[in-house]
């Protein structure tokens, strides 16, 4: 099973709820993505683009393995590309460990997700 966070944050759905996710654990997976997307800092560069990352969470709300770039748009050069690329990992990775409820801790483990992430942020 594919779960798209990526329409939702193209959509606009998702918007950080400022210091919440450290207080209480996340129930929804408009939370989860809310709350990657807030953890997301694109390079300094002059990048625009989007990247789509590919992963899987584990119930202790850490990744089974780093995410996977798995559609890249990216403007000018390789070395923007690689950066973008570069800052949409470190994003999410450095984003861990998310707190989930108990119940969406059973459901969403092992279970594949996709993220886009755009550079310049959306607001």
């Amino acid at each position: 099973m594919k779960t798209t966070l990526g329409f939702l944050l193209a959509a606009g759905v998702l918007t950080p709820l400022a210091g919440s996710f450290a207080a209480e654990p996340l129930k929804t997976m408009t939370e989860v993505g809310a709350a990657l997307q807030n953890c997301w800092v694109p390079p300094s560069t002059d990048a625009k683009g989007s990247v789509t990352l590919q992963f899987s969470f584990k119930r202790d709300g850490t990744l089974i393995g780093p995410p996977r770039p798995t559609n890249i748009q990216v403007d000018g050069e390789a070395d923007k590309r690689k950066q973008l690329v570069q800052a949409a990992t470190d994003a999410v990775q450095h984003c861990m460990p998310l707190a989930f409820e108990p119940k969406l801790a059973d459901g969403i483990a092992g279970t594949m997700f996709t993220l886009r992430l755009e550079s310049p942020k959306r607001q």
